[in-house]
């Protein structure tokens, strides 16, 4: 590529493990000496420089680091070029420094964490003689606009010069290119933002260097290269004059700029320095004449455009295809006599369409989804129209939704709510976290036909009970559904049905919501309804009076006489290599290395596990549709940062004192920071132990120093604010899939933090190697056990967690009246280390334990009979 300046550094950026594949591959399989080709390769076709990353979950990366850098250092065609040594880690940072020869650069460093830790980073590099790469990414998040990536600068600028003498020329500001052309309003000046930021930091800040990731800016065109490159070389074109002396870029693979065709940079420079409204829909129409070789041109398929405009609509709705909507619902206002009776008439007609073929499995929920995104972009175009006439359109009723109060958890009702709509249910979501009372009023205030009531955390029952309790008294005659993970037809029968006199109606999934809402919105339907849900109700609650446990409850004494006994003859317990409270960051290219996507189709109601699921002869080609949708999510997610991930961990001396255990300040053991209540099973055991996660740990009368781990970690930052913004934009689709994304990644975040605490942080298991499936399966040893769940049912001990690790101050995670974590994408919990951990579940306990764990609690016995509800029985 001719540049603008001679003084531009290529900086090359294959020899990196999260970039490209084949160096990964080849670095995984300890090919070290084809890896030094791919170094080779770079310098040879024009880098100046070679970043290096190693940062890859299957390996050791300070040792891959050493080797490479060692390896380089004996070969002069590569050697002769600065290294630059990339990573999040600073340890492999630390480890790369200490083994390159000459000035080396660092990649990268930030005041994401704070001043300190960015100065103290920077004094390191300083005296190690490299220069330092700076991200415009501070304590509040990284910078998007020109005035935030300036800002940013110039305060690490400040700090660096004026604080420890850092030597300016060794500054390499990197203002954070972002994709553009993404088809998101608010992305359309990135690429001006970055260009007028690299003016004004030239401008301001004597002697700085600036670079960036060039690949990031043309990241929507990802699969056609020629598009890419043209992208790569007008940004370029235009960012080095402006200031930009560095960039990470393929630097075999980069146009010259006067060697574009005039047609596609004419359109390349409008998206890039975003001079028409249009650029990016221009860019997409001509994109498919440059695709491959540029000779070939891409055809869509649209014969369907032909087609009478109703036609036209229906397929659309069918096939979730929004790129004609506009144009197609604007034709059928015209020739409609009113535009309401484009809702009613070829809007509803094809999504009644949409709604047989969900009914009869030709259609599955991701696909409803989107095909939800088409009807409500349609309307939306109608609503100024029927405004000015003042209109009011029919529905098949009117239904509130709401997350009851205390907890945080929505993806099912969201699905929920869009599956109703697509059936001309009107729907009121009042969102997360709702109070009885702001559910009442708002019913009586919307005249609404329904309410339904969604919960995932136990406390969350109570809460549904209170409310059909309240109803009750308040002379409601609406039908009340009830939904979410912990709810069950067993507990709305005993619980909840018989505290109101009309009908409660358990709806275990979305597939269900439809059918049970049409029978309910006709007075008719709904007496013949009621009275079929009473007969089975009352059936329900026969079966579970006769209802014997599968075992024999025992009393406490005889449980605790039963406990297990780990063996601490051939097993000692490690001491953490630091004892207390560390912060933990990961990002997103990490962490979903660590995902386990199984539960994720399940939350879009398509059934297999995964990877099978990919190729399964019924949903498996939907599978695969949404597979690349999550994963294209990812993939913005990794640059733009629009989603952040933050953990907290403390590991503790701790022993066992009966069936709590003591967690102590410091290994003299007198200072009692803590005290964990745990519960025990209650049931006969011939054969096997009455466990207690108490157990897993040394009595404090054996003389033993053991130790246990707490955790909290969220990949939720942000999830809320993305979810609204594509709410907003009537793409329920893509909100609803941020959620999913986001669980996935706190999952996989809780998995990457264990893996580091074994293997790092606490060490007892430093020589562990597994892939992500001996993960999932859990082959490791210790356990994680969350407060919630079967072995440690009892929501409040979560707040131990919060207080020893101080959870809210470094990382914005809460807890709600009902212990529920917010955000949404959270997990937390404890750590045990001992080989005969396993999980298990208290399940039933009895009336002596009850009392015996409100003492221990400090509580009165209604207290603890609130708290744990579902252990008890109903």
């Amino acid at each position: 590529m001719t540049q603008t300046t001679a003084n531009f550094i290529n900086v090359g950026e294959r020899t990196n493990v999260t970039g490209s594949a084949m160096f990964k591959r080849l670095i995984l399989e300890g090919d070290f000496d084809t890896a030094l080709d791919v170094a080779r390769q770079q310098v040879e076709n024009g880098a100046q420089v070679i970043d290096i990353n190693m940062d890859e979950a299957m390996l050791d990366s300070e040792a891959a680091m050493q080797r490479f850098l060692n390896l380089i250092a004996s070969e002069p065609d590569i050697s002769r070029v600065p290294i630059m040594i990339d990573s999040s880690k600073w340890s492999v940072i630390e480890a790369g420094l200490k083994c390159v020869q000459g000035k080396a650069i660092v990649n990268s460093i930030s005041l994401k964490e704070g001043e300190e830790a960015f100065l103290h980073h920077a004094r390191l590099i300083k005296r190690y003689g490299a220069a330092a790469v700076v991200m415009a990414f501070d304590e509040t998040g990284q910078a998007d606009t020109e005035a935030r990536k300036f800002e940013i600068c110039q305060r690490s600028y400040q700090l660096l010069t004026e604080k420890i003498d850092f030597p300016p020329e060794d500054i390499i500001f990197d203002p954070n290119i972002f994709a553009v052309a993404t088809g998101i309003e608010e992305h359309n000046n990135y690429a001006v933002d970055f260009i007028n930021a690299c003016r004004r930091i030239k401008q301001n800040l004597p002697h700085a260097h600036i670079s960036g990731g060039l690949s990031n800016v043309s990241f929507s065109f990802r699969g056609n290269n020629p598009v890419r490159e043209a992208m790569h070389s007008v940004f370029l074109y235009h960012a080095i004059a402006a200031g930009m002396d560095m960039g990470i870029v393929n630097a075999g693979q980069l146009a010259v700029y006067s060697d574009i065709p005039q047609e596609l940079r004419d359109a390349v420079e409008d998206v890039i320095l975003n001079r028409r409204d249009d650029a990016t829909e221009r860019l997409l129409d001509i994109a498919p004449k440059y695709q491959g070789d540029g000779k070939t041109v891409a055809k869509e398929n649209l014969e369907w455009r032909e087609w009478p405009v109703n036609k036209r609509l229906e397929h659309a709705l069918v096939k979730g295809i929004t790129d004609f909507i506009e144009e197609d619902t604007e034709l059928a206002r015209q020739q409609a006599e009113k535009p309401l009776h484009v809702i009613e008439g070829p809007l509803m007609d094809g999504m009644n369409v949409v709604g047989d073929l969900f009914g009869e499995g030709k259609m599955f929920l991701p696909q409803v989804v989107k095909s939800a995104r088409v009807m409500k972009r349609a309307v939306a175009y109608l609503e100024p129209y029927i405004e000015q006439e003042k209109e009011a359109g029919s529905s098949n009723g009117k239904i509130l939704l709401a997350t009851v109060k205390g907890d945080v958890h929505d993806i099912g009702k969201n699905i929920v709510g869009v599956v109703l709509q697509c059936n001309n249910f009107e729907i009121i979501d009042l969102g997360v976290m709702v109070s009885c009372e702001t559910i009442l009023q708002t019913a009586r205030k919307e005249n609404v036909d329904m309410i339904g009531l969604s919960g995932l955390i136990t406390p969350s029952l109570d809460e549904m009970v209170h409310v059909a309790k309240e109803m009750q008294r308040q002379g409601f005659d609406l039908p009340l559904l009830i939904g979410g993970a912990t709810t069950s037809k067993a507990h709305t029968a005993v619980k909840i049905e018989q505290n109101y006199q009309h009908p409660v109606v358990y709806v275990p999934n979305a597939s269900r919501a439809v059918g049970v809402c049409q029978k309910l919105i006709s007075k008719d339907s709904r007496a013949a309804f009621a009275e079929q849900l009473t007969k089975e109700y009352d059936v329900v609650r026969e079966q579970h009076a006769r209802k014997q446990p599968r075992s024999k409850p025992v009393s406490l004494q005889q449980a605790r006489d039963n406990a297990f006994v780990p063996q601490f003859d051939e097993y000692q317990p490690t001491k953490p290599a630091q004892l207390g409270v560390q912060s933990v960051s990961a990002d997103i290219k990490t962490l979903r290395n660590y995902i386990d996507w199984t539960p994720f189709f399940l939350t879009w109601s398509l059934a297999g596990k995964y990877p099978r699921i990919l190729d399964d002869e019924v949903v498996g080609e939907e599978a695969k549709k949404l597979f690349a949708d999550a994963n294209a999510m990812l993939d913005r997610f990794e640059t733009s940062n629009e989603l952040i991930a933050k953990g907290v961990f403390g590991l503790f001396a701790a022993n066992r004192v009966e069936d709590d255990i003591e967690i102590y300040r410091d290994d003299n053991r007198n200072d009692v920071l803590c005290v964990s209540h745990h519960l025990r099973q209650q049931t006969q055991k011939p054969k096997g132990a009455n466990y207690c996660l108490s157990d897993f740990v040394a009595k404090k009368s054996s003389g033993i120093e053991d130790y246990v781990g707490a955790f909290a970690v969220t990949a939720g930052i942000g999830e809320d604010q993305l979810a609204d913004e594509y709410k907003a934009k009537h793409d329920d689709y893509n909100a609803i899939m941020v959620k999913a994304v986001a669980d996935r990644l706190a999952e996989a975040f809780a998995e990457y933090l264990h893996e580091q605490v074994r293997k790092v942080y606490w060490g007892y298991a430093a020589d562990e190697n597994l892939d992500n499936e001996s993960l999932i399966r859990e082959k490791y040893q210790g356990i994680r056990p969350a407060p919630g769940y079967a072995a440690c049912p009892e929501h409040t001990e979560k707040q131990h967690i919060w207080d020893l690790l101080e959870a809210e101050k470094h990382t914005g995670m809460q807890l709600t009246s009902s212990y529920a974590m917010w955000p949404g994408a959270s997990v937390s919990g404890w750590y045990f280390a001992h080989p005969d951990c396993r999980y298990f579940a208290v399940a039933q306990i009895q009336q002596d334990q009850l009392e015996d764990y409100a003492k221990r609690k400090d509580w009165d016995v209604q207290a603890a009979e609130k708290w744990l509800a579902p252990n008890l029985s109903m």
